[in-house]
């Protein structure tokens, strides 16, 4: 089966920090793929911009370079590269000061969609916002793109919110996590909410517990300093995590619609409970000693002394009539067994079982896979083949659409293709709202504060493995297991 490939309008797509991380490996090979998929107009023009100074033949062989590295060899395309990158330009800017402001001012074009993808620090976002409006370069219709982190507590994510209103209205504003954009999660909306199977069971009278696993294999490296102010809580719970929590326990917006789908998930989030100290356990990874060594995370944060978690597993709960009494098991942490991104939606066991002998009886569990591997499986009961009596064995319904998808993966547009596209089109569905930011930080600043208060140190993991022995803990005092995290 062969998307279908929906048109947008020609557009001016400013990316600022052109020559970073960010846009190297995603942004600029991404809309390179909708090229390829037709979905970029030839009128149409990126614009790259930093402070870095270049020419639009610099930036191109740039680009050229970032999509060579980073894409399949069978996806590029000698003659069509050559025509994408003619759509390519670039003027430098300093983002604190004049430089170059004039310059896009006259470039950018005010009859076409104009979006401006902020991909820098947010310590940015102010002064790149006020010139945008200062020296004319934005329309009134303007959109712009801003990435996490979004704050680092409810006060900064107020101010950074009040900033960007001085300047952009709502309307305009696209805070983009790229988990929204992943095609698991948007078949997650399209398996809940289009079929009639799935819903009348989705509730608390017949589903046990959910767990939410963000694992990775690498530890913080480069992004020691960073990460150190932050933590596991900051950088992964505060926005991914909590975004596909909302979408597993949002109620049914009354249509697809930008504000309808926001709405719903602010009400998840505003149920949620404060989390207990004994239901929070918070790791960092020790060294790794032996014929492969590997640096402790306090030694990559460059900070003996560092409390910060690279693992936390926590036990949340949710004060509604859906999921009273259902809880919501979170982890994720660097340097673990596997790299895998998993919701399992864990049924309960049938009231009654009639096969009184059978031993190892498991629940159904409804697993969404992310990353590797996105897709979906339904584990269900059955019986196993052949004469011996009623032996029971569990087997999964797959529901990985790989055949529709592409069976290597390489035609499943990439997260950050499909959220521009969005931003292009004015879609801000899968982008999040001020208000939905600012009630997340809200819930997350008093468990912050708590571990911070009580002089708590996060326990210590070996590399490779599933985080503390604390987190097993978590699940087992529960009568419950985590599921293994695997490739």
């Amino acid at each position: 089966m062969v998307s279908r490939v929906i048109p947008v309008d020609p557009f001016d797509l400013v990316i600022f920090g052109a020559t970073g991380d960010l846009a190297r490996r995603k942004i600029l090979p991404g809309l390179y793929r909708r090229y390829l998929a037709g979905q970029v107009p030839e009128t149409s023009r990126i614009i790259g911009s930093a402070r870095s100074e270049m020419d639009h033949a610099g930036f191109r062989d740039f680009v050229a370079e970032a999509i060579a590295e980073f894409l399949p060899k069978a996806r590029q395309d000698g003659q069509t590269l050559q025509r994408f990158l003619e759509h390519l330009h670039y003027i430098p800017v300093d983002a604190r000061g004049d430089g170059g402001w004039a310059e896009l001012a006259g470039f950018v074009r005010r009859d076409v969609v104009q979006a401006f993808y902020f991909s820098v620090a947010p310590s940015l976002f102010g002064d790149i916002a006020e010139r945008l409006h200062g020296y004319g370069v934005a329309n009134a219709e303007a959109r712009i793109v801003v990435e996490k982190p979004f704050g680092r507590d409810l006060d900064s994510a107020k101010a950074l919110n009040a900033t960007l209103a001085l300047h952009f209205a709502e309307s305009q504003i696209y805070r983009i996590d790229h988990y929204l954009g992943k095609e698991t999660v948007q078949n997650l909306m399209a398996v809940r909410f289009a079929n009639i199977l799935f819903e009348p069971l989705w509730n608390a009278r017949h589903v046990d517990h959910v767990q939410i696993t963000v694992a990775e294999t690498v530890g913080v490296g480069g992004r020691g300093a960073y990460y150190d102010k932050s933590g596991a809580m900051r950088d992964m719970v505060q926005n991914h995590m909590m975004q596909l929590l909302c979408l597993i326990a949002m109620e049914a917006p009354y249509r697809f619609d930008p504000d309808a789908v926001r709405d719903e998930k602010l009400k998840v989030i505003h149920a949620l409970q404060p989390v207990r100290p004994e239901d929070i356990v918070r790791g960092q990874y020790r060294a790794r000693t032996g014929v492969t060594p590997e640096p402790s995370y306090a030694e990559d944060a460059e900070n003996p002394a560092s409390t910060t978690e690279s693992f936390i597993a926590m036990k949340v709960a949710i004060a509604n009539w859906r999921w009273k009494g259902t809880p919501f098991y979170l982890r994720t942490g660097k340097k673990l067994r596997a790299r895998a991104s998993e919701i399992a939606i864990v049924f309960k066991e049938v009231p009654h079982s009639i096969f009184e002998d059978e031993e190892g009886w498991r629940e159904n569990v409804l697993s969404i896979r992310l990353q590797p591997n996105e897709g979906m499986t339904l584990s269900v009961m059955i019986k196993e083949p052949g004469p011996g009596g009623m032996r029971l064995t569990e087997v999964p319904l797959d529901m990985s659409f790989a055949e529709a998808l592409g069976e290597d993966g390489t035609d499943i547009p990439d997260a950050y293709e499909r959220l521009i596209m969005d931003v292009i089109r004015g879609n801000q569905t899968l982008f999040m709202r001020g208000d939905e930011v600012e009630a997340a930080w809200a819930w997350t600043d008093p468990i912050i504060a708590g571990w911070e208060a009580r002089g708590e140190k996060p326990k210590p993991y070996d590399p490779g493995s599933s985080g503390p022995e604390d987190a097993l803990m978590l699940l087992h005092r529960d009568g419950r297991r985590w599921r293994e995290i695997r490739e």
